[in-house]
Parts: structure tokens; sequence; C-alpha cells
């Protein structure tokens, strides 16, 4: 499948980013390496995770935050991603 981000969910990364930056130099970069690894795994997992309030949720390894996406035919829509 292929994953797209909403100007929505890249807004959250952001935000996320600007954090844990504000938490410890460089763990905004280590934020977001995580958090594209497991927007990529939606590739082949997208559609598995529970559905909540209408959306799949899909919760990052190591962060607490939750991938908020839609499946649509063979496309990943994440539209948000929420501590």
């Amino acid at each position: 499948m292929r994953v797209e981000l909403r100007d929505e969910a890249l807004d959250d990364l952001v935000d996320g980013a600007i954090f844990y930056n504000e938490q410890s130099a460089d763990l905004d970069q280590y934020f977001l390496k995580c958090l594209r690894q497991d927007i990529e795994k939606l590739q082949s997992t997208g559609g598995i995770h529970e559905q909540y309030q209408g959306f799949h949720r899909s919760l990052s390894e190591l962060f607490p935050s939750a991938i908020y996406y839609l499946v649509c035919g063979e496309r990943v829509d994440v539209v948000a991603i929420l501590d």
C-alpha cells in the first residue's frame, strides 16, 4: 500500500519534534526517525489495527504517540499523529 500524510499529520510531527527538542537536544531527530519507521510499516500493516472513532489507530513502538489513519483502496491516509 502507498502511505500518504495529510498536512495536519505533518503538523503533528513538527509539533512533536519541537516538544522533544525542548526536552533534550537531538531527541527531536530520534522522535522523527522512530515515527517515520512506524509510518513506513503501514505500507504492509495498514488496515489491521483496531478502529477508534472511525479511524484505524497504530501505536508508536517507542514514543507515546498514536497514528490515526484511513484505508482507501490501496492507500493509507494518515490523518493525525497524537500523543
